[in-house]
């Protein structure tokens, strides 16, 4: 693990392995970096690749506020601490759209953007309101409640059916996320803006991989968005919902090859 310490990230930690070219992956909402762990070593046979724990997982802290903004500042501070120049991003979900920022801020740092059941757009008020009701929750001592009832919906029916020590260890491991880092979370993701004019000015490749069950970023919302970009890639992949990287890894690790390999001329 290395670390670098800024006043705004006393601790900004990230996991470093591999040769090659850059390729970032980001995790999303309620994880850390080692949400990656079973594409990693696949992954790192072609590529340099990077792995952060976010501000506020993980080992990663940050002070005052937090923003999605702020995220994708976090990316460009271990970026120029490695001395990285281009690298291709892959955000899972809030890490979607912590890659989106990034685009929107170090669009010449990108040789490619992949999301992994992201999308775009903002939340709607429907949305906002269902988090601002989960903040309440959580500020009462709700957190573990929380953890409980949302983990399993990242998941799909069959997988839940057929796996559930999996489902069992990932909301162990949402347990382990601060309450106040959960807040900070679901504040930055009602505020973020939307993102979807950046798709049309893409001067890079956009990777989308899409759950067919995934209620999260659906693909009827991913159809339209991935519609949008000169040079695009889509994976839909049945009997999963929001969480290829455990549901269907072997899938997920030869689709982010080809991408990353694509995106720097291999």
């Amino acid at each position: 693990m290395i670390c670098i310490r800024t006043e705004r990230f006393p601790n900004l930690c990230y996991r470093k392995t591999g040769n090659g070219p850059a390729f970032v992956l980001v995790h999303g909402f309620p994880e850390n970096g080692d949400l990656w762990r079973k594409v990693v070593p696949a992954l790192s046979e072609s590529f340099t690749v990077i792995v952060p724990d976010l501000p506020g997982a993980g080992e990663s802290t940050f002070t005052g506020d937090l923003s999605i903004e702020d995220m994708a500042d976090s990316l460009n501070l271990i970026l120029e601490n490695e001395g990285i120049d281009k690298a291709v991003v892959a955000g899972h979900s809030m890490g979607g759209y912590t890659a989106f920022a990034f685009a929107e801020r170090f669009k010449d740092k990108l040789a490619g953007l992949s999301l992994v059941h992201s999308t775009a757009s903002a939340d709607d008020e429907e949305k906002k309101e269902t988090r601002r009701k989960s903040i309440a929750l959580i500020e009462k001592g709700g957190k573990d409640a929380f953890i409980r009832q949302m983990t399993p919906n990242l998941f799909s029916k069959k997988f839940k059916e057929e796996y559930p020590e999996v489902i069992e260890q990932q909301v162990k491991r949402g347990l382990q996320l601060p309450a106040e880092s959960i807040i900070a979370f679901y504040k930055a993701m009602i505020n973020r803006p939307e993102r979807v004019s950046i798709l049309s000015s893409a001067n890079y490749p956009v990777q989308w991989i899409v759950g067919k069950e995934d209620t999260i970023a659906p693909p009827e919302k991913i159809a339209e968005q991935s519609k949008l970009s000169d040079r695009t890639f889509v994976s839909v992949y049945p009997d999963v919902s929001h969480m290829s990287m455990l549901e269907d890894e072997k899938k997920l690790i030869e689709d982010l090859k080809k991408f990353t390999s694509y995106c720097f001329g291999n």
